[in-house]
């Protein structure tokens, strides 16, 4: 017997029942901008390094530039197409980049938890711990925002067994940290539910250029042939479905990357009036208000 992670059950997409996003549309996008901080010459590295060099000052800088011109460069170019974003936000940010979180707010974007800082990973903590880092996270978003958030995402995607249950515990309602559907679904925790957003593993710069070392052209295409994919597919199939795109301001925000990027966003706001353009958080509401039964749960 194979062991079973107990969070939710197997599910074909085409046996569930078919529902709408709110504007009668049948696919959802989201774009996810990683707002990340990094502690200096120790923790979690990079894959564009050799692993003797992944904490290096070279991989610090290279990272340390997404705050200091990537991040600025991808919202002027998000404000230049009116595209709505999420941010997943190392609280760690508030210390060390305080004029980021300003321009996420003047913009009214959603803010993510996504824990203190992305040189530590979250699974490898004592519950005792995990439990104090998501309470401590949630609290200073919450004393800066105004609001706690209702998503969180891991650093790198990391869960101890008890990840679900805490997150649930602590408030969330939904998490990015499992990436097995095209559409948002209910997992099992020990005190209720929590809902599992769709996330990028591959829609995503730091996997696909940095680890798998696609160029910036390939990337793009890559995401502009996904949405394609998926906007036929939901269409004549009738299944509602969400394509996410997760972006890291030191990766895309490079200039050359960002003209590439460019073209897929105008390619995919040119299909405007045929998608749901969102961010995570109103997905969630919109999923939570739905007849019982709609969305898979175990």
């Amino acid at each position: 017997m194979l062991k079973d992670h107990g969070r939710y059950n197997y599910s074909s997409l085409p046996s569930r029942p078919q529902y709408e996003w709110p504007n009668g549309s049948k696919l959802a996008v989201y774009v996810a901008m990683n707002i990340e901080a990094f502690s200096y010459g120790e923790g979690k590295g990079a894959a564009i390094a050799p692993p003797d060099q992944a904490v290096s000052h070279s991989i610090y800088s290279w990272r340390d530039y997404g705050n200091r011109v990537g991040f600025w460069r991808l919202m002027d170019l998000f404000d230049s197409l009116d595209i709505p974003v999420q941010h997943q936000i190392n609280t760690a940010i508030y210390e060390t980049c305080p004029d980021i979180p300003e321009r996420i707010r003047a913009r009214g974007d959603e803010f993510l938890g996504h824990g203190y800082s992305n040189s530590d990973e979250q699974g490898q903590l004592p519950e005792a711990q995990e439990r104090q880092l998501i309470q401590e996270c949630t609290e200073i978003i919450t004393r800066h925002e105004g609001k706690a958030p209702t998503g969180w995402m891991s650093p790198w995607l990391s869960n101890s067994e008890v990840s679900m249950d805490l997150l649930q515990e602590a408030g969330y309602r939904y998490v990015m940290d499992w990436t097995m559907d095209d559409q948002p679904i209910w997992m099992k925790t020990r005190r209720g539910r929590i809902l599992s957003m769709p996330y990028p593993v591959e829609a995503n710069d730091n996997r696909g250029i940095v680890w798998y070392r696609y160029t910036s052209a390939e990337f793009t295409d890559m995401l502009i042939d996904n949405f394609d994919e998926m906007l036929e597919q939901s269409e004549r199939d009738g299944h509602p479905t969400v394509c996410p795109i997760s972006l890291h301001p030191f990766v895309v925000g490079r200039p050359y990357r960002i003209r590439e990027l460019r073209r897929a966003f105008e390619h995919i706001l040119s299909h405007r009036d045929r998608i749901w353009l969102t961010r995570p958080g109103d997905i969630c509401r919109h999923v939570e208000g739905l007849p019982d039964g709609t969305v898979p749960q175990k």
